[in-house]
């Protein structure tokens, strides 16, 4: 029985006995005794509710109060594969209603793989960070439905601060950026002035990346798709490889892909190196039917030859000219954005719009998968976590709407993508891995609806379009520009 339903029980039984026995003077003292036994029962309660919710000693390890906290708050038993449900999940209504929170639980937010490196001693994911990060800021997590029956699972502000605390002291660490103070917990870190890259290799890379003898026509070069001088893009829907065939996919911008922790909308590249591969023997792309075929049209290039073996003593190979193209484009990193300035503490760099954006950007969850330098591309998510986005969009699915799944075949990958990151963003239209968004406004305003449950108002969808725009940065000394202009 929990505890309101034995107050509920004690004040039913009182007016009863009032109703029926108002003059009795046994039936006065029996209310008083009632009374009595509610008041010591209350403060009982009360003194236990606070003892099971007493955060960890503070003599432990940090890691370990954050460990303790997450398994006594009950975390897991919604948040995995497979959920530790309480007896109670088999009962009539009541395991209706845990195992649709479990199944709802699961599929929002993977916990195990959190735990586990905490309890190995390593560092967790950042996007595992994140989320646990703002559902502790808001302390909506665990439910009113959880807690009350599971004494000492609730959220109390100790608890939440050694979280928050714990966030701020990771970001600091896995980050290294030196952000200090109070942007020293933020979501989004700057992005670093230089990458370290062999300079000779990545000019050699340079060449490959514009080089359409990469396809079988000799008419598609990786800068058709991935134009530099577009913020990375094509702005097209849908890019067209050799006779004019179209991809099934938005070209995503290939500055500051060196951020993410896979290539492509599916993830099936783990490195930019794997990711030059694919377009040139892809049939619809380059249709190059093999490397071996690339490579006998660039060694008639004696010149280009010389200078790719100075560099690569075993020749040309798929795999030295993927890495020639991985180096080049480890050198597309756009630093020294207005919002980076702001994160190194300079409170002029943004507007006063941009700031209040940015603040709506971290209240509506934005913030909890967009992190990092790239401000995304560090995790899979789903397409309409909140409202179902493929049913509504009228288009008829395919293949790639599959997203992960396509890959690994499980059904809890169906519609996740990775997350595209949104440097430069404003530059980038159209928008989503279908390019059905064609203005960052439209596309902000249906991230509300699809991904975080809110209807935002204009003067939100304003302000978020405006902090997206403060992400625009340099390559090479220069502010990045699209001469087809902003979204």
């Amino acid at each position: 029985m929990t505890l309101c339903k034995f107050f509920i029980l004690l004040h039913t039984n009182y007016y009863f006995l009032y109703a029926s026995h108002l003059n009795s003077d046994y039936m006065k003292k029996k209310l008083s005794y009632l009374w009595i036994i509610l008041l010591i029962v209350a403060v009982a309660a009360t003194f236990t509710y606070r003892m099971m919710n007493c955060p960890p000693a503070e003599d432990l390890p940090l890691n370990a109060q954050v460990i303790k906290i997450f398994k006594d708050g009950g975390c897991i038993s919604c948040h995995s594969e497979n959920p530790e449900l309480p007896f109670y999940a088999e009962f009539p209504m009541a395991g209706d209603i845990v195992k649709a929170d479990a199944d709802s639980g699961y599929r929002a937010f993977d916990m195990a793989p959190m735990l586990l490196a905490l309890e190995q001693g390593q560092l967790p994911h950042p996007v595992d960070m994140a989320k646990v990060g703002k559902v502790m800021e808001d302390q909506r997590m665990p439910m009113a439905k959880y807690y009350l029956v599971h004494w000492g699972s609730s959220t109390t502000d100790a608890k939440r601060d050694i979280i928050l605390n714990w966030l701020t002291e990771y970001r600091s660490t896995y980050y290294g950026d030196g952000l200090s103070g109070e942007r020293a917990g933020e979501p989004i870190r700057p992005i670093a002035t230089s990458y370290s890259v062999n300079e000779d290799k990545a000019n050699l890379g340079f060449m490959l990346y514009h080089d359409k003898r990469l396809s079988v026509d000799n008419t598609v070069s990786c800068a058709s798709c991935h134009d530099l001088s577009t913020g990375g893009v094509d702005n097209k829907q849908y890019s067209e490889g050799v006779e004019g065939q179209k991809g099934g996919v938005n070209a995503p911008t290939v500055y500051n892909a060196v951020y993410n922790f896979v290539q492509f909308w599916d993830g099936r590249a783990k490195t930019l190196a794997d990711q030059a591969a694919g377009p040139p023997l892809n049939p619809v792309e380059m249709a190059s039917t093999s490397f071996d075929e690339i490579i006998a049209k660039l060694q008639q290039d004696k010149e280009f030859v010389e200078a790719f073996c100075a560099q690569y003593p075993k020749g040309l190979t798929q795999a030295t000219i993927t890495d020639a193209i991985e180096q080049f484009e480890k050198t597309l990193i756009t630093p020294n954005a207005r919002f980076d300035a702001y994160l190194k503490g300079n409170n002029e760099a943004i507007t006063a719009q941009e700031l209040q954006g940015y603040e709506w950007f971290k209240k509506y969850d934005c913030a909890t998968c967009h992190i990092g330098p790239n401000a995304g591309g560090m995790s899979y998510e789903l397409m309409g976590l909140r409202k179902h986005y493929f049913a509504d969009r009228g288009m008829e699915l395919t293949n790639e709407d599959n997203g992960r799944y396509k890959e690994t075949q499980q059904e809890r990958d169906r519609h996740r993508f990775k997350v595209p990151g949104l440097r430069n963003v404003a530059l980038t239209w159209p928008y989503y891995h279908d390019g059905t968004r064609t203005t960052l406004t439209e596309a902000v305003r249906d991230m509300g609806t699809y991904q975080s449950g809110v209807t935002l108002s204009n003067e939100e969808v304003e302000g978020i379009t405006a902090f997206l725009r403060s992400l625009t940065g340099e390559h090479k000394g220069s502010l990045l520009t699209n001469p087809k202009g902003e979204q």
